[in-house]
């Protein structure tokens, strides 16, 4: 029973370091999950709910070149335009006015994020006006959260993170950014409050991927 046991556990570990580990072992990665998750849903509800208006399709134009560069990770031609007539999203940002202009802000960040430029990508995404929706503007919170613990703004991240949770409120966002949350509470020392994160990923998330290894993380917090 007990190698069985050292069987089941070993796995574990393993997705821990290598899948999770954020802010202990993996401080100079962005959340390339979020990252992509924005890119995927741009294509449909990003048009929709942003720039498909009547009077925005030449802002929605300008913006589709950039998309095509950011989902192929080409970020600085995304960020900083191209020799055919793409601006890039750092210019349109300054340019555009209305909901074109606000997802230009936010994807200007990430590009920024992804070229590891984290002060950057903190002084943009903090633009990027939220909506009242559970993907986008979750994750455009968690990236900002993960942007301020780059730059060592770690309560700014924590809180930032518990904020994405809560209003992602989904099995697929919340579990991430409050164990990430927590990670960055146990590199604080804090982790009886870490431990109510991961708690609460087990309590309440127990649908997601998370919930199959929370319990390595609620060990680790609870150790003196």
């Amino acid at each position: 029973m007990a190698k069985q046991n050292n069987q089941q556990s070993a796995p574990v570990e393993e997705t821990l370091s290598k899948n999770e580990a954020f802010f202990l072992k993996y401080q100079k990665q962005i959340i390339g999950a979020v990252a992509a998750l924005v890119v995927i849903i741009a294509g449909c509800i990003l048009y929709n709910n942003y720039v498909a208006e009547p009077n925005a399709m030449k802002a929605s134009t300008s913006l589709a070149k950039g998309q095509e560069y950011f989902a192929s990770e080409q970020y600085d031609k995304a960020l900083n335009g191209d020799s055919t007539g793409f601006a890039g999203f750092a210019k349109l940002a300054a340019d555009l006015g209305g909901d074109a202009g606000n997802l230009a802000n936010l994807y200007a960040g990430l590009c920024y994020a992804n070229l590891d430029k984290w002060q950057e990508a903190v002084n943009y995404i903090e633009k990027f006006d939220l909506r009242d929706d559970q993907m986008i503007s979750p994750a455009a919170l968690g990236a900002l959260g993960n942007a301020y613990a780059h730059v060592n703004q770690l309560d700014k991240a924590v809180s930032t993170l518990k904020k994405a949770a809560e209003k992602a409120d989904n099995n697929s966002l919340s579990p991430t950014f409050l164990i990430q949350a927590g990670e960055i509470l146990e590199s604080q020392n804090k982790k009886d409050e870490a431990l109510k994160l991961y708690q609460t990923v087990k309590d309440k998330y127990y649908n997601s991927m998370q919930y199959q290894t929370i319990d390595a993380y609620i060990e680790r917090a609870s150790s003196k």
